[in-house]
């Protein structure tokens, strides 16, 4: 079921790709700004999304250490029953 579901998901998502696509300008060349970015950087919440993503990203590395220690825990169980 879900092999049909991640297929069926897949195609749907290459079929919008497909659509969605967007001609380059001459103009795109020479844009040397991004302009959400600046507003951000400007009105000081550009320091807010940093600190967000490298708290997820601090939460990721937690939560893998700790379930590597879990494992090898289980292991030395495992190890000494056998």
């Amino acid at each position: 079921m879900y092999k049909y579901l991640l297929t069926a998901s897949l195609l749907f998502s290459a079929f919008l790709a497909k659509t969605q696509k967007m001609a380059i300008e001459s103009e795109d060349y020479s844009n040397q700004s991004i302009e959400m970015a600046d507003a951000m950087r400007a009105n000081g919440k550009i320091y807010v999304l940093v600190a967000i993503v490298l708290l997820i990203f601090i939460g990721f590395i937690f939560y893998a250490i700790k379930t590597e220690q879990k494992v090898k825990k289980l292991e030395k169980e495992l190890e000494d029953k056998n």
